[in-house]
């Protein structure tokens, strides 16, 4: 039976730019670094890991991982004062989730999200 995912690893071709990247959004370092070739983060119980690729190597829309964080729009004003450009503001879906889409700067999409409380 499968239990959960344990990490997800992204490809880059600049570990120093990646990693400034997630530091500037909280994610914080468990091993590695700008310097390394293979950085992980811890994410609650998860990991998120880059692995350094050759520039040769390229990738197209492959999906999107999404984050859970305890405030979307405190996460949006951090990209923002960072000087990223998500691709959406946040917003309330109809399917039960406060999110925003967010791609990293080499190309990986991301979306931080946080369940809708149900009205009592």
């Amino acid at each position: 039976m499968i239990e959960g995912i344990s990490a997800v690893t992204l490809g880059t071709h600049d570990m120093q730019r990646a990693v400034g990247f997630y530091r500037s959004l909280g994610f914080a370092i468990l091993h590695g670094g700008e310097t390394s070739s293979f950085t992980s983060f811890r994410l609650g119980t998860g990991y998120l890991n880059l692995i350094g690729q050759p520039e040769e190597k390229r990738w197209s829309w492959w999906g999107r991982i999404i984050f859970y964080v305890a405030d979307v729009d405190a996460v949006y004003r951090r990209a923002l004062a960072a000087g990223w450009q998500p691709s959406t503001e946040p917003r309330d879906a109809e399917w039960g989730e406060r999110y925003f889409h967010l791609s990293d700067l080499d190309g990986h999409e991301l979306s931080f999200a946080r369940p809708l409380r149900a009205s009592p």
